[in-house]
């Protein structure tokens, strides 16, 4: 992933903060012997405190494929993208300019989380997990807890294995116009809220917090 200065995260406390509010992404495993490598789309709860980078929690069902290869290769990638949406070549024309000589161009926010894939197998641990799993998704409760060899559902953790991913390293990229005159990145998050299409609120969020942040000068 190509990450331009004026896309970078700030810091840290970026990407995290938005990896909290965004806990539904890809998991990609290397394939075996030449295979094409596997990406499972998954819910994850994302957890900062373990080690520099983090950690997440996920499960899966046992019978899916990419298991010989995690186990092969347990190096993997989580990658999250979220907040996308296409920008008109003209809402970025700067002033002055012919409005139709100006390229269109994707925002978005994207997330990769490198790291090494540890396989919860152990009924106590697993239990635990996928318990800290239903507090993320579900904290006003309604579903009984999971504990081994008890019902309702001790009899269903046979049926899935868990994921704990160390984060090793993490890249991130926030594109959405930093690269542009302040003005013109103002004119496109009016433009957004007019438009009103799936994802442009989140762009238009992002967008206004960076140039809260870190307003950007025209570049010459």
């Amino acid at each position: 992933m190509l990450i331009h200065p004026w896309d970078a995260p700030a810091d840290d406390t970026e990407w995290s903060g938005w990896l909290a509010a965004h806990d539904f992404g890809e998991l990609a495993v290397n394939g075996l012997d030449g295979e094409p490598p596997h990406v499972q789309p998954t819910h994850f709860v994302y957890d900062p405190e373990p080690g520099e980078h983090g950690e997440v929690l996920l499960h899966l069902a046992r019978p899916n494929p990419l298991w010989p290869a995690l186990e092969a290769s347990p190096r993997v990638t989580l990658s999250v993208v979220d907040d996308h949406a296409y920008i008109p070549g003209p809402w970025q024309a700067p002033p002055g300019t012919p409005t139709d000589h100006n390229a269109p161009t994707s925002y978005y926010a994207a997330v990769q989380l490198h790291g090494v894939a540890h396989l919860v197998d152990d009924p106590e641990l697993k239990a635990e997990l996928l318990r800290r799993q239903v507090a993320h998704f579900q904290p006003a409760g309604g579903t009984a807890p999971v504990v081994p060899y008890q019902e309702p559902f001790g009899r269903m953790l046979s049926g899935l294995r868990g994921i704990r991913l160390e984060i090793t390293a993490v890249r991130a990229k926030f594109k959405f116009g930093g690269n542009k005159p302040a003005e013109v990145q103002r004119r496109v998050t009016g433009l957004l809220s007019e438009r009103a299409a799936p994802h442009d609120a989140g762009a238009r969020a992002n967008q206004l917090r960076r140039l809260a942040a870190a307003p950007v000068a025209p570049r010459k």
